[in-house]
């Protein structure tokens, strides 16, 4: 919009950086020659030397229109009408009725704006593409015995980079030798510290702290985790929201607008008056009523709180996410991996008579050890031994089924596993906030497993901070209503939604939708239909996950849900800068139409006035940049964890 509207050309973030440096620089330059021959112009015109500054103010004229005339004429060609186009007309005006100050003042301001507006997009965005920085133009690369630096373009997978301390990780990994801590504040937006060792995961762009890592390439740069956040941002960059659709709307049909009433001032008041005045009125509205301030103040501001979240952490997938966000009245929040760590443990076995911890956990063991649901993480964890199981059908919501040593064997929640002599313990497991799992043999139940996922810390005054901001928030969960309630008591939630199967997440954020617009926050995978049903999906901890990068509007790439509350912030200030600059372009057209129609301003005061709103906008635009909040870990959070090998 912002290029069919002004003039300017579009900002390729994945073209051809170079080229596109030299095209701004040379429009600075001319800009900057435009106005120093229009200021020695108006010095000399002061002194009565009126050829010189004559020529002075030509030299203004060609070197200010050579930066918008031919880029308005090409694309008049394409029958594509822009601000640029009317500033040539006017400034063509000028000059044919021998107004050659005003001709020279409308070419140095609009190409001083225009490049202006130029810098302020490429800023906007600089926070965005200042990600991929983090990756390092060179990488050390095990070959054989020899260990070689190549370009980090060629690293391939299955590659062994070796990571020395201090340096940063090249491209997403898993580490086969060594062992460190890793500073993923860059990626995360988190101020902690990671220890990994053999069989960690990591991510481009995070610093080796203490020790040599080699690291075994799952991608190449160009695909890693750091890749696909800037892919996945610019991608949506088109995906525009109200105030930006609303500022389209207005803006396109205005410049064909314009030079309708334009002209109808000049033929109109030509036939009964001055055709002189009334030529230079119609060139001074023509200047009045372009909408390019209008155009610049929703892209600018949007370009510029995109490019600071992602610096911040948050991958935020175009102007229509960051706006919805800002609209937002209540907020469902999954229990598994976003109100809890989502690393559960077994705390507990019960078992019927016959059967001990270790059989119960290993005939469970063996069905779930192909699922990768978390429970099933950590039954199998605690197995100390696994038998091979066979037949295994996953029953989405309920468990899993199985057959193992010729026995039929079934795991899932009660009520799907019906827990018979063992239901009492299983009402006291779920009390204590414990999620249970029942294993059943040939029909008949042989124990109770409680495992435990552990709630973050910094929950409850996340939660807190939610409800004094003025959100309904809510749990979402498919556990069962009692290890529900108990966790959503702890963290301060009174609306509990348990015992939900995927389709009843959607459902249930529907019902929400009854407060007000609905935010989502989830995993990105399990919770996907839900977070699709949503009017913002918000994925946790997606870092190296593109299947949660994906599935959202928003993601998350740290692991701390204080991210939350300052995003909502973060989007509830962007969209207030979004209105002000669109009240304020609005009024300044209101005002400069009818005030140059009546005469009271001539061409050059319209200009200034146009161009000094401009700079405005784009200087409230701008505001957005502000770097997100980043709170200081609670004390009851360690600075550092342990990442599982």
């Amino acid at each position: 919009m912002v290029d069919a509207c002004c003039g300017a050309p579009p900002l390729d973030p994945s073209g051809d950086s170079e080229s596109a440096g030299s095209a701004s620089r040379w429009r600075v330059q001319a800009a900057t020659a435009s106005a120093a021959a229009w200021l020695a112009g108006f010095a000399l015109g002061l002194t009565d030397a009126d050829a010189a500054a004559r020529v002075l103010f030509i030299a203004a004229i060609l070197c200010g229109g050579a930066t918008f005339v031919p880029g308005a004429v090409r694309n008049l060609r394409h029958r594509r009408l822009g601000v640029a186009l009317l500033m040539s007309i006017a400034l063509v005006g000028a000059v044919v009725l021998g107004q050659w100050a005003e001709a020279a003042s409308l070419a140095f301001l609009f190409s001083v704006s225009e490049a202006l507006e130029e810098w302020a997009v490429t800023r906007s965005r600089h926070g965005l593409r200042a990600v991929l920085s983090l990756v390092p133009d060179t990488t050390r690369v095990r070959q054989g015995t020899d260990v070689v630096e190549v370009p980090s373009s060629d690293v391939v997978i299955g590659d062994q980079m070796v990571v020395w301390a201090g340096e940063r990780i090249t491209t997403d990994g898993v580490v086969v030798e060594g062992y460190s801590d890793v500073d993923v504040s860059a990626v995360t937006g988190e101020s902690m510290h990671v220890d990994v060792g053999v069989g960690s995961t990591v991510v481009a762009g995070t610093i080796n702290g203490g020790g040599v890592l080699e690291i075994e390439a799952t991608a190449p740069a160009s695909d890693s985790t750091l890749a696909r956040v800037v892919r996945a941002v610019e991608e949506a960059q088109d995906r525009k929201g109200r105030a930006q659709r609303l500022a389209d709307r207005i803006a396109r049909p205005m410049v064909p607008g314009i030079l309708v009433v334009a002209a109808s001032i000049a033929v109109i008041g030509s036939l009964f008056g001055d055709p002189g005045v009334w030529l230079e009125r119609a060139l001074v509205v023509l200047v009045a009523a372009s909408p390019c301030a209008f155009a610049i103040s929703v892209p600018v501001t949007v370009f510029a709180s995109i490019g600071s979240a992602t610096q911040a952490g948050l991958v935020i997938k175009g102007g229509a996410a960051l706006e919805a966000l800002g609209t937002i009245r209540a907020v469902a929040l999954d229990k598994t991996g976003t109100l809890t760590r989502n690393r559960p443990t077994v705390v507990e076995v019960v078992t019927a008579a016959g059967t001990t911890d270790d059989r119960a956990l290993a005939l469970a063991a063996a069905v779930e050890s192909s699922s990768d649901h978390p429970l099933a993480r950590a039954i199998v964890d605690a197995a100390p031994r696994s038998a091979s199981a066979t037949e295994v059908r996953t029953v989405a919501g309920h468990g899993i089924t199985g057959i193992v040593d010729g026995s039929a064997v079934r795991v899932g929640k009660p009520g799907y596993v019906d827990p018979g002599d063992l239901a009492a313990d299983v009402s006291r497991l779920q009390g204590n906030g414990s999620t249970v799992i029942v294993v059943e043999i040939d029909g008949a139940a042989v124990a109770a497993i409680a495992v435990r996922d552990e709630l973050r810390p910094e929950a409850a005054d996340v939660v807190d901070q939610l409800r004094r901001r003025g959100l309904r928030v809510a749990m979402l969960t498919g556990d069962n209503a009692a290890t529900a309630s108990t966790l959503a008591a702890q963290v301060g939630i009174d609306d509990v939604r348990a015992e939900l199967l995927p389709a009843d997440k959607s459902a249930a954020v529907a019902q929400l939708a009854a407060f007000g617009p609905v935010a989502m926050v989830g995993d990105g995978i399990n919770d996907a239909p839900a977070l699709a049903s949503a009017r913002v999906g918000i994925a946790m901890g997606a870092a190296g996950s593109d299947v949660a990068i994906e599935a959202a509007d928003i993601a998350i790439m740290g692991d701390r849900l204080t991210h939350l509350p300052d995003a909502i912030d973060h989007a509830v200030r962007t969209r207030r800068i979004m209105l002000q600059n669109l009240i304020v372009s609005g009024l300044i057209i209101a005002v400069l139409i009818p005030v140059a129609g009546l005469g009271w301003l001539g061409l050059g005061a319209v200009v200034a006035t146009h161009e000094l709103a401009e700079i405005v906008v784009i200087g409230n635009g701008l505001r957005a940049r502000r770097r997100l909040h980043r709170p200081d870990a609670p004390a009851a959070t360690p600075s550092r964890h342990v990442v599982n090998a």
